[in-house]
């Protein structure tokens, strides 16, 4: 699992950089000649902007860019920018970062101080609005999220689950 942030700086975007960890992870897992193929996923924070409650709360959110920065005991670190768009934005910004494309699993980061509410309204907009664009599928409150045995779903589509969850 690569998050949004990663302990390398060059010249490349995030994207760009989890991609190239995810192809020499596979080449090295490979070349130890393992009897299984692994997974890999990547975290976004993504949120999509279907009304105008969404606008309001979100749309200062989007982040054009990836940030450099420090950290301490880490030092330079590459931040990954946050997605805040329209829904076929967000899918053509998606589509178009080759980390999240060459994934078996892309993982949602959101923002947990927020409240239930708004992280479920942000989950159910994703499902309904986004992920089936990358070949997503929606479960139920009748089905689990079990992860897939194989990788079919890398370079093509990425597995999107989202589990109806009530809380008291």
């Amino acid at each position: 699992m690569s998050s949004t942030l990663v302990s390398e700086t060059n010249a490349e975007p995030l994207s760009e950089i989890q991609a190239d960890q995810i192809s020499r992870y596979r080449v090295a897992w490979k070349t130890a000649d393992h009897a299984w193929t692994p997974r890999a996923s990547v975290s976004r924070s993504v949120f999509p902007i279907a009304d105008g409650a969404d606008m309001q709360m979100f749309s200062m959110q989007a982040s054009g860019s990836d940030q450099l920065g420090m950290l301490p005991d880490v030092g330079a670190s590459t931040f990954g920018r946050t997605f805040a768009a329209e829904p076929d934005k967000l899918i053509e910004q998606l589509k178009a970062d080759p980390a999240v494309m060459s994934a078996d699993a892309l993982l949602i980061i959101i923002p947990t101080g927020m409240g239930v509410d708004v992280n479920v309204k942000i989950l159910e907009n994703l499902a309904a609005h986004v992920a089936p664009a990358l070949g997503g599928s929606r479960t139920t409150k009748d089905q689990s999220s079990a992860i897939p045995s194989s990788n079919s779903c890398r370079s093509q589509a990425l597995r999107f689950n989202v589990s109806s969850v009530r809380l008291q």
